[in-house]
């Protein structure tokens, strides 16, 4: 006998969290093809038992710990609805800061920007859909983030923003940008969390970052000046407990207005710096 919308649910054994019964949702929604509203509006609905077996399915990964962004294949950023997969790191609302913080930043004339390791595209195509004058460029060394991104990109209609292949600086010689932004792996390679949640699904190479989590860091420090317009600014996200460290990196390469910006938990989570050449 098939069961009920509202059966299925109530059947639903996921791990203890505060998340648990939002995920059943959307993976069942997800199953019907239909809205998260429609489980709400027709409860007694039954649905069709290959609906309910691929229900089951990704009930039993989201068990074994899999990411809802992953199983679903989307995740939102912004106001961006951006199709995912296990070749990039899912975007994190806190990342939404960092497109704040460029959006505020008085930049030049040119208005061109580069977002380095720009996976599934967030902040490249959050900017770029903010400001339709801008000619936005994401950079990742990972081919299949490339395609992604520009997958989404012609699916959300942008068209000032552009995505290429580049291990970090090395395909864009020749280039520069008022700005420059980027969410880089940060995490030390023995951090603990690693083995924990989501991250446990997510490349290794969007997360982590040498010894120290900072080799990435200090490498786009280091490179940023030949690509920078005078006057442009460098703004990265990274750890919590690295802001310092960046501070005094960004300012022995020469950047002035040195700064870092707190996110929603009061984390010091984004540090930049302009370059005056």
């Amino acid at each position: 006998m098939n069961l009920s919308i509202s059966a299925l649910l109530a059947s639903a054994a996921l791990p203890e969290s505060a998340t648990a019964k939002l995920d059943a949702e959307l993976l069942l929604a997800h199953a019907l093809g239909k809205p998260r509203t429609f489980l709400l509006t027709w409860p007694e609905h039954q649905p069709e038992p290959e609906q309910a077996a691929s229900f089951l399915a990704l009930l039993a990964r989201r068990q074994r710990g899999e990411p809802i962004a992953y199983l679903l294949g989307q995740r939102g950023f912004w106001n961006l609805d951006l199709s995912v997969s296990p070749a990039t790191l899912i975007p994190r609302p806190e990342t939404e800061r960092l497109v704040e913080l460029a959006l505020e930043l008085e930049t030049g004339d040119s208005k061109r920007v580069l977002d380095l390791g720009t996976g599934t595209g967030a902040i490249a195509l959050a900017l770029a859909s903010e400001r339709r004058g801008w000619q936005v460029t994401g950079s990742d060394r990972v081919l299949e983030a490339v395609q992604l991104a520009e997958d989404n990109r012609k699916r959300l209609g942008i068209t000032n923003a552009r995505f290429v292949c580049s291990d970090w600086f090395g395909a864009l010689q020749g280039s520069t940008y008022s700005l420059i932004v980027s969410n880089p792996p940060y995490i030390a390679q023995n951090d603990p969390h690693l083995s924990e949640g989501d991250v446990r699904f997510e490349p290794s190479t969007a997360l982590v970052s040498g010894a120290a989590g900072l080799d990435d860091l200090t490498c786009i420090v280091a490179g940023a000046p030949a690509f920078l317009e005078t006057g442009g600014w460098l703004l990265m996200e990274h750890g919590w407990q690295q802001a310092e460290f960046i501070r005094d990196l960004l300012a022995e390469r020469g950047f002035g207005q040195v700064q870092s910006w707190l996110d929603l938990a009061g984390h010091e989570r984004v540090s930049g710096g302009r370059w005056n050449g």
